[in-house]
């Protein structure tokens, strides 16, 4: 990001760190719009309220489901932002799904007196086992944000958005919606609406869970952050060639890449035609041998039938939905539970938990 043109009125930031900085990460999958949102954000700073700004977004490939951690660093107008690391130490942390606490990385670094936003409508005894070590030295808050996005037709990262700016305690929510309104208008001008209702409902839905003690100290951390040593080194590394570490895709948890929706299978409308497993990208469906006594073909050829599908696996694209020839597959909005208690495990010896 560049300076803006001077106004006639300077933003004062509430707090920074010891370069100058207020910084915000945003830690995300693939396809919630997290990178559009810190985006946004650093636009809005930059261009309309007269601070400087950087952002850049960390992810591997550009598949939906994949982890994204997206960054802002925001200073005053006449300070340089000199450096393009990862924020490590921020002070506001957005989780777009609660499934990403399980990782400790994603809490890594927040300093005390800061502020963690999750996307969750877990009460917080389920929440309390990934944020105790936090609680009474950051602030915590809670949002549902996926439940906005539905409500509203938008996506979770506006809502999120309205939740970071209204924590921020210094970033304008007028400025955020114009540089919003700006983006969407050039290709997707139905969405400007959406977006905008869902950015206000996320500032003004943000719930308090539990707040930092009085006193808190924003240069001290509530989290260390995490700067993992290399695995091998000269010493350690395996004979040249050999993999230790096959891949595979049986612990590939794609549940957190869904957006609110999944297909939910009803039996007895199937006609095992199998076009769902040719359109599903992740292999999603559990097939077995036909039960009754005469399973197989003219041609000798076994007969399958659907069992039903692993949403260990399934990212809600609705491929299958929109492929259904018998309306076997609806799209269902996904609930509290309803996968685990539905879900048929695609590999035979796997235990469901």
């Amino acid at each position: 990001m560049g300076n803006s043109v001077a106004g006639p009125k300077r933003t004062a930031l509430p707090v920074v760190d010891e370069l100058g900085f207020f910084e915000i990460r945003l830690e995300s999958i693939g396809g919630l719009g997290a990178h559009l949102g810190g985006q946004i954000m650093a636009e809005a700073a930059v261009l309309k309220m007269d601070l400087n700004a950087a952002h850049f977004s960390s992810y591997g490939s550009e598949k939906k489901g994949s982890p994204i951690k997206s960054f802002v660093r925001i200073c005053a107008q006449d300070q340089t932002i000199r450096t393009a690391s990862p924020v490590e130490t921020p002070h506001i942390i957005a989780v777009f799904h609660d499934a990403l606490l399980k990782n400790p990385a994603v809490l890594a670094g927040l300093r005390e007196a800061g502020s963690l936003i999750i996307n969750t409508v877990k009460p917080a005894k389920e929440l309390k086992p990934f944020i105790e070590d936090i609680e009474g030295r950051c602030n915590i808050y809670a949002l549902d944000a996926l439940g906005i996005a539905v409500a509203e037709k938008s996506r979770v990262n506006t809502a999120l958005m309205g939740a970071v700016v209204k924590a921020s305690g210094f970033l304008s929510a007028d400025a955020v919606l114009e540089v919003l309104a700006e983006k969407f208008q050039k290709k997707h001008p139905h969405a400007v609406e959406p977006n905008k209702r869902a950015f206000v409902r996320g500032g003004k839905e943000l719930k308090l869970l539990s707040a930092a003690r009085p006193g808190a100290d924003p240069f001290k951390l509530a989290a260390k952050p995490l700067r993992p040593a290399p695995i091998y080194g000269y010493e350690t590394a395996p004979i040249g060639g050999l993999i230790i570490d096959p891949g595979n895709t049986i612990l590939n948890d794609l549940s957190a890449s869904r957006q609110g929706f999944l297909p939910a299978y009803h039996q007895e409308k199937c006609v095992n035609c199998g076009i769902c497993d040719l359109v599903c990208p992740d292999h999603c469906f559990a097939w077995d041998a036909d039960d009754e006594s005469n399973n197989a073909d003219s041609n000798g050829k076994i007969k399958v039938r659907l069992k039903g599908i692993d949403y260990m696996y399934c990212k809600g694209c609705m491929r299958c939905v929109d492929s259904c020839p018998s309306g076997a597959l609806t799209q269902e909005r996904e609930t509290e539970g309803w996968a685990a208690k539905n879900r048929i495990a695609l590999f035979v010896k796997e235990k469901i938990p």
